[in-house]
C-alpha cells in the first residue's frame, strides 16, 4: 500500500470516532452526515495527492537511475562525460548522456529507465512500453542516440564512436533487442565485446581532452539547448 493509502486510515478511524463522540452526545441525524463528509474530503485529499506526487515520484527515480548509472560507468573507467552538450550534427544542439572512452573506441551512451515489458525493432520509429495495463508509445532510443552519435563523432573524427543504449530498471524484451541495446547488468560484457579493430589513433589522451574541451556544461548552453527544444 502506498504512503497516501496508509494516511487515509487514520483519517477514516478520527470520523468515526467524532461519529461515535456525536451520537453519545445526541447529534445522531448530523453524525452520519459528517462521517460521509469526512470521507469523501479525506479520499479526495488523497487522490489529489496521488495525482501531484505521481510524476514527482517518477522524477526522483529517473534522477536515481542517471546517478547509478553515472556510478557504474565511472566504476569502469576513468575517461567518462555526462549530460553535456555538443553541436547538433544537422545544426543546433544536442545532448548527450554520456560517452565512455573504452580500449575499443568512445561509446555514446543513451540511457532510459523503465519498468516493464520493451517492444521495438532496430528500425522502427516508435517502441513501444507495457506495464500492467497501461501501454505508451516512445522514440526508438536507438534511433535518437544515432544523431547523438553522429555529433560526438564529428568532434573526434579519427577515434571510433558507437551508439550504445542501456536501459536501466527492471525491463523484458519478449523479443531479442539489436545488438547495441543492453540492460546495464551487461554493461561488462558489452565493454569486454565492443571492439572495432586496428585503430589509427594515436594519441587516445589527445582525442579525449577534444572531446572534453567541446563538451559544453554550463548553464547558458544548457538555457539555449531547452530554448531549442521549445521551437522544436
Amino acid at each position: 500500500m502506498s504512503r497516501v493509502g496508509y494516511s487515509i486510515a487514520p483519517a477514516l478511524l478520527l470520523s468515526a470516532q467524532a461519529a461515535s463522540a456525536a451520537n453519545d452526545a445526541g447529534l445522531n441525524e448530523t453524525g452520519p452526515a459528517l462521517v460521509l463528509f469526512g470521507a469523501a474530503a479525506v479520499l479526495m485529499i488523497a487522490l489529489l495527492s496521488r495525482s501531484a506526487l505521481g510524476p514527482a515520484i517518477a522524477a526522483a527515480r529517473t534522477r536515481a537511475s542517471h546517478f547509478r548509472t553515472c556510478r557504474e560507468l565511472e566504476a569502469r573507467s576513468r575517461d567518462v562525460l555526462h549530460d553535456f552538450i555538443l553541436p547538433g550534427a544537422y545544426g543546433g544542439l544536442t545532448k548527450i548522456d554520456h560517452a565512455l572512452l573504452t580500449a575499443g573506441g568512445i561509446l555514446c551512451i543513451r540511457t532510459v529507465h523503465l519498468n516493464g515489458i520493451v517492444l521495438g525493432a532496430e528500425n522502427d520509429p516508435q517502441w513501444t512500453f507495457v506495464n500492467g495495463r497501461s501501454r505508451s508509445r516512445f522514440l526508438n532510443p536507438v534511433i535518437q542516440n544515432a544523431g547523438r552519435t553522429r555529433a560526438l563523432q564529428a568532434v573526434v573524427p579519427e577515434v571510433p564512436v558507437a551508439n550504445l543504449v542501456i536501459f536501466t530498471g527492471q525491463v523484458e524484451f519478449p523479443t531479442p533487442p539489436p545488438k547495441n541495446v543492453i540492460l546495464i547488468r551487461n554493461l561488462d560484457s558489452y565493454i569486454a565485446k565492443f571492439v572495432f579493430g586496428p585503430a589509427k589513433v594515436k594519441d587516445w589522451d589527445a582525442a579525449w581532452l577534444t572531446l572534453r574541451s567541446s563538451a559544453m556544461t554550463d548553464d547558458a548552453a544548457r538555457r539555449d539547448f531547452q530554448a531549442q527544444l521549445g521551437f522544436s
